[in-house]
């Protein structure tokens, strides 16, 4: 017989998908114990409060980013191919979402609803800045002496992928992250 879910596991799994289908200022802590299938009680032994449990998911959801980056990075030889692994490494999270209904950027979903100043709002700052400097880091491996082109093109990209993302979740679909990629094939091909 398997071992039952830890408490804990189910709790951020209720959060991950309410959080991200009906947002966090929707989403009550009642609705998460019913859907994790635990007492309310089970909520404040694993977290200190809603608000704990809302930064346990954009942890959660940054660390998923990072390991669909990874995978990618592993197929990935060029500078130019490891660019594009990070354009790959959207589309492959945004696929996590769409039995939820796909939204766009759970993280910036999530930082839209919190007050300035929120920690979770810096772990969305956090990773966008590091998929920036990711770009920097690629670009620079592609042209070792591009100097503050590099920057410029780094911005570029990563406006380009923000962009592409915002409006793939107001349309419920990736095509544009997948049309993203191609504008970032031919960004690349003119360096």
């Amino acid at each position: 017989m398997p071992e039952k879910t830890p408490a804990k596991e189910r709790l951020l799994n209720a959060a991950a998908e309410l959080f991200y289908r009906e947002g966090v200022g929707a989403t009550g802590i009642d609705a998460i114990t019913a859907h994790a299938g635990v007492a309310k009680m089970s909520l404040y032994n694993n977290f200190f409060s809603k608000a704990d449990l809302v930064h346990a998911y954009m942890e959660r959801r940054l660390a998923e980013w990072r390991d669909a980056y990874r995978e990618r990075l592993k197929q990935a030889t060029t500078p130019q191919e490891r660019i594009l692994a990070i354009f790959d490494s959207y589309v492959d999270h945004a696929a996590l979402a769409y039995g939820w209904g796909f939204r766009g950027c759970g993280l910036l979903n999530a930082a839209a609803e919190l007050p300035v100043g929120d920690p979770g709002r810096a772990t969305v700052a956090l990773q966008k800045e590091e998929v920036e400097r990711l770009f920097k880091e690629h670009l620079l491996a592609l042209q070792p002496a591009g100097g503050a082109s590099i920057d410029e093109t780094a911005q570029h990209l990563s406006f380009l992928l923000e962009g592409a993302m915002s409006r793939a979740g107001l349309e419920g679909h990736d095509a544009r992250l997948k049309t993203a990629r191609k504008i970032a094939v031919s960004i690349l091909e003119q360096l």
